[in-house]
């Protein structure tokens, strides 16, 4: 997944928001007691290894607790290097700012002007679809559809994935409310090709990592440097993020997605980062990277977001209003506005927190997808930074995962509970054999052999595995690749027992957006 994290991680929604430790009387004490905390927090949620960096004013400082990868010794340090997701959409959304500030681009350009083939599903939405609506998740689309157009990894390039945006249908009409998505910012990748004649890639190299100095970055999630955090997961419970923390050895590829979620980076250049969002773009010397005005653009909210009510230890934290500004969050945190965002893949988390009235900001960069630590580090740091009492965020978040993991797995047992496996299949395993097409996925294969189903996404590798039978005409996957969450697989049958349609649903109830299953439609290709 390649994701804003809620700030209440359940009941669903595996993937928004730090500062110096300001209150205490030395640096000294300050240092002490953040690392006591992050060595608590660490060992609470079984966190491998984690980077901090804290700008105040000219300041900034590092720092870096645990190890790169479990059953190594070699320690995280200021400059090893971790995905930070979602965290990079602000990246493009600074690009098309730059762009802006040439007179190359225009925020309320509309998309179809600029972008040669641009569509929509809806009309009107593909007429009207401007820069700025890109990036603000008002598109109409349900919450992370399309996902599975690239996640976790496919062959198709980023102009197919643009192409297939035709076929998504919308949730909601244009513009009526928020849902998160990605694709969109693949598009605005798209968008920055077309206009500068430079891959996404190469433009935020050219004008962004290297104008900063941000020499640990990369621009692909698939890179493959030395001091890169491996990432962990907690994959062999019956939920996700049950059970011992875990080496994932499945790897996302970066290159369809990376607008929205493919920049590995590290604590010293995401200082860098923050130290030019907090100046407005100004670098000093008269140079600039991006504009006052852009700057103002990017943290302007653009889309409202519900707010409701988290679990009480949680409470505090609560905030007052919440909207997506560009590529970023803009919300309260204790009568304090802060821009923030969060960010996950698999196996890797971040968090971004900028305290305008300040002047601080700091990251979180973690190598698991638990993101307890993550988000007790931010409320911690955000309290210090502020110099309010804090209370104890570590119990706190544990409490309410410790609930939520007991919730799912309860959920997940009394849906097993019901099922009648003595009841059906309809057909023989042959009958259920064939290619599936989905409108805006493409196409899916079932195959028999050895007296057993299999199932393969054909723009996927990596997802392809044996089918069990359920109950009736559903079966369950297994995929053979750790750390997918499978999903169970219902097919519908005309009178005449032919197939009608074959949909999906994800069976574990904490499953991350990002396995947009629901969305599917297949249908046997004639």
């Amino acid at each position: 997944m390649i994701r804003q994290i809620p700030h209440y991680p359940f009941p669903r929604l595996c993937l928004a928001w730090l500062a110096a430790a300001l209150a205490f009387t030395s640096a000294a004490a300050a240092s002490q007691d953040l690392d006591a905390y992050a060595t608590r927090a660490m060992k609470t949620f079984d966190t491998p290894g984690m980077a901090v960096v804290i700008v105040e004013g000219d300041k900034t400082t590092t720092h870096a607790w645990g190890v790169r990868k479990l059953g190594s010794a070699a320690p995280v340090d200021a400059h090893t290097i971790f995905p930070i997701g979602s965290n990079t959409k602000a990246f493009t959304a600074a690009a098309l700012a730059i762009l802006v500030d040439q007179g190359k681009l225009k925020w309320d350009d509309r998309v179809a002007d600029r972008l040669p083939g641009f569509r929509m599903y809806d009309a009107y939405a593909s007429q009207e679809m401007t820069v700025t609506d890109l990036l603000v998740h008002r598109s109409g689309l349900g919450l992370g559809a399309g996902d599975l157009l690239w996640f976790p990894a496919t062959n198709r390039s980023r102009a197919e994935l643009v192409h297939a945006l035709r076929y998504l249908k919308p949730a909601t009409t244009f513009r009526s409310g928020l849902a998160y998505d990605n694709v969109l910012y693949s598009a605005a990748g798209e968008l920055i090709e077309a206009v500068s004649g430079q891959r996404w890639e190469d433009f935020v190299q050219q004008h962004v990592l290297d104008v900063l100095g941000m020499h640990d970055t990369r621009v692909s999630i698939d890179a493959r440097v030395a001091n890169q955090a491996s990432l962990h997961a907690k994959m062999s419970g019956p939920v996700r993020g049950a059970g011992p923390q875990s080496v994932l050895t499945t790897v996302m590829t970066g290159d369809v997605i990376a607008p929205a979620g493919s920049l590995l980076s590290s604590a010293t250049d995401m200082g860098r980062w923050l130290q030019a969002q907090l100046k407005h773009g100004a670098l000093g010397d008269g140079k600039r990277l991006f504009s006052e005005a852009a700057s103002q653009a990017m943290w302007t909210p653009q889309t409202l977001i519900p707010l409701s009510a988290g679990p009480e230890p949680l409470a505090l934290g609560q905030p007052q209003f919440e909207a997506y500004a560009l590529g970023l969050m803009v919300r309260d945190y204790r009568g304090h506005k802060i821009i923030t965002h969060t960010g996950g893949v698999l196996g890797g988390i971040s968090v971004v927190v900028i305290i305008p009235d300040r002047h601080a900001a700091f990251a979180v960069l973690v190598n698991s997808e638990d993101v307890g630590t993550l988000f007790a580090m931010r409320d911690h740091l955000l309290d210090a930074a502020l110099g309010l009492s804090s209370p104890d965020w570590i119990a706190n978040y544990k409490k309410i995962f410790d609930q939520g993991n007991e919730q799912a797995l309860q959920a997940l047992q009394a849906s097993k509970a019901a099922f009648h496996p003595e009841s059906g299949p309809s057909l023989p395993l042959s009958g259920y054999a064939g290619v599936y097409r989905d409108p805006w996925y493409g196409t899916a294969t079932i195959s028999q052999d050895k007296g057993a189903l299999s199932l393969s996404f054909d723009r996927s590798p990596g997802m392809h595995g044996k089918l069990e039978h359920v109950q009736y005409d559903t079966f369950r996957t297994h995929w053979a690749t750790p750390g997918m969450e499978d999903a169970y697989v219902t097919f519908a049958l005309h009178p005449d027992g032919s197939i009608d349609q074959m949909t999906m649903q994800a069976i574990s109830p904490a499953a991350d957006f990002s396995w947009d299953y629901q969305d599917l439609h297949f249908t046997p290709e004639k």
